[in-house]
């Protein structure tokens, strides 16, 4: 059973990539970005939806970074162990150790 969702799984992920693939196979037209005061780029379509999805990864992982980091710090700060004295007196008055 392990064996074949590990070969379904490669072959998802084969078609996938085959498709992509042929998708950049098929758009290899120049693309012409237009930026501002008339500065240009032209580069194949395929390079131009590539750049974009990678710049709006990258916009999307700082965007999240700062939520990351004080999630991080929340845990951090839960994680700090308490007192001896606290946990002790706790246990000794809510369960009793003669065990009746």
């Amino acid at each position: 059973m392990k064996n074949l969702m590990w070969l379904l799984q490669l072959l998802l992920k084969a078609a996938i990539f085959f498709t992509l693939f042929a998708f950049a196979l098929n758009n290899q037209h120049d693309a012409v970005v237009h930026f501002f005061f008339g500065t240009t780029w032209s580069a194949p379509l395929v390079l131009v939806l590539l750049t974009v999805f990678v710049m709006g990864v990258a916009v999307g992982v700082i965007g999240m970074v700062p939520r990351w980091w004080k999630h991080r710090r929340l845990a951090q700060l839960a994680k700090t162990p308490t007192t001896p004295e606290t946990t002790a007196s706790a246990s000794s008055s809510a369960d009793p150790t003669h065990g009746i």
